[in-house]
């Protein structure tokens, strides 16, 4: 696994988390990754709208540097890249399981507030 390019000094572990899921898109990116395996670059980007070309070269890179996300080149013509997550990229994931039920019951929570707000 590389080293990371952000080695702290931290002061928590959630400091640490972070620092390598800072960013809209890079939780995502994780996600993706776990719902639906090795992913090209355009199966990635066709599954994320809305994000650039850019953001996601670049957040692929950082995460490819903090040893969560692992890139495949392979030698063809035309190139041929891919990419997976690592074993650290799906205990990432893992924890990120409970935040993603606390924003899904945020969802509803905020989807019935309104409801209840619109019919006042």
């Amino acid at each position: 696994m590389a080293a990371s390019a952000r080695q702290g000094p931290y002061i928590c572990g959630i400091d640490a988390a972070m620092d390598v899921v800072t960013g809209k898109w890079k939780s995502l990116i994780l996600w993706e990754l776990h719902e639906h395996g090795t992913r090209r670059f355009a199966e990635l980007r066709r599954g994320l709208p809305g994000v650039s070309e850019k953001m996601l070269v670049q957040h692929l890179r950082e995460m490819e540097e903090d040893g969560l996300v692992h890139r495949e080149v392979y030698p063809v013509v035309p190139p041929k890249v891919e990419y997976s997550l690592t074993e650290h990229g799906i205990t990432l994931n893992t924890a990120l399981e409970s935040l993603a039920v606390w924003g899904q019951e945020r969802i509803q929570r905020i989807g019935a507030e309104k409801t209840a707000t619109d019919a006042a």
